[in-house]
Parts: structure tokens; C-alpha cells; sequence
């Protein structure tokens, strides 16, 4: 049950986000830019970013939101599970295991990251811009997951995966347009 009153019991995130529209918008907005706008990694991959970082979080709403989503866009399924467990055991593709470890670093110890941290991204074969998007994907999602947990957000597998769907279909700019559409 969401924390504000003024929202039904079996509220989700878009209906806090109709609630205040003037600050969801561009928050929207910043979430295409990232997510799906010009970057080193795929869609897939950021998505996989956004879960790991909100699994690191314990966000169950945002890590089975965008756990489903990156399955939407091709990770195979179970893999989030398996890099939240274990991830030099996990089957993440080798070049990212370092992005992970980075972006989780960052989430649970962000005082403790160092240059080393970095320069592993880095001999991962990944550039300057690419560890800037790991941040800005990270960020973004312990931004969110504060929001969520902060708001009292709930839901099911089967909100996930219907949540999952829609962003494949319209990515964050469609809610952009379904949070304009509902005023």
C-alpha cells in the first residue's frame, strides 16, 4: 500500500507519476535519454544495469520492472538472479561483469570506489564514454529506487511483466505521452 493517501491501495509508479505530472515529465524524459537515446550499450544492457543496480538496492519493484524489461530485449532469463548471487559465476558476458561490479560498487559503497574500479571497466575494453553511461544509468536507478521504496510502490510478476511489455513497446517517451493523454 503506497504511502500517500491520496493514491489507490494497489498503486504504481505511473499513477504517482500522474499525481504530479510537472515533475514526472521530465524525469520521463531523462529516462529515454538514457535508456534508450545514443550509447556504447544496448538497450538490453542498460536495462540490465538498471536491475542489477536496483537488485544491489533490493527494490523489488524496480529490479522486477527492468528484470523483465531486459528480458524483453533478449537477457536471457534467470541471468539477473545469477549475477545478484554470483557474478564472476554468473553467464553475464565477460566485458560486463566489470560494468556490474562498478555500477554495484557505486550503489552499495559509492565512497569506496577508486581509479582501479575504473581502469577494470576500461581493460574490459570499454571507453570513457561508456563508464560515464554506467553512471548515468546508475544514478538514475537508485534515484528511482529511493522514489519507489520512499513512495510505497508494490507490485506482482505479472505487473512486471505487463510494465515490461509496454516499455518495450513505447519505451519511456510513450509515457511521456500516456501521462499527457491522461490530463
Amino acid at each position: 500500500m503506497p504511502y500517500l493517501k491520496s493514491l489507490p491501495d494497489d498503486a504504481v509508479l505511473f499513477q504517482a507519476f500522474q499525481q504530479y505530472p510537472e515533475y514526472s515529465r521530465p524525469l520521463l524524459d531523462y529516462h529515454e535519454l538514457v535508456m534508450r537515446g545514443p550509447s556504447p550499450f544496448t538497450v538490453a544492457q542498460r536495462e540490465l544495469i538498471a536491475a542489477y543496480v536496483s537488485g544491489v538496492n533490493a527494490c523489488g519493484y524496480c529490479h522486477g520492472v527492468h528484470t523483465a524489461t531486459a528480458e524483453e530485449f533478449g537477457v536471457a532469463p534467470g541471468l539477473l538472479s545469477a549475477a545478484l548471487e554470483d557474478l564472476d559465476g554468473a553467464p553475464v558476458e565477460e566485458n560486463l561483469k566489470p560494468v556490474l561490479r562498478y555500477a554495484g560498487k557505486l550503489t552499495a559503497t559509492p565512497a569506496k570506489v577508486t581509479q582501479s574500479d575504473a581502469d577494470a571497466v576500461f581493460a574490459a575494453g570499454w571507453d570513457e564514454v561508456a563508464l560515464y553511461h554506467t553512471i548515468l544509468v546508475c544514478a538514475l536507478f537508485n534515484f528511482m529506487n529511493r522514489l519507489v521504496d520512499g513512495l510505497g510502490i508494490r507490485a506482482d510478476r505479472d505487473y512486471y511483466a505487463m510494465s515490461a511489455a509496454r516499455l518495450r513497446r513505447i519505451g519511456y517517451a510513450g509515457l511521456v505521452e500516456l501521462l499527457d493523454e491522461s490530463r
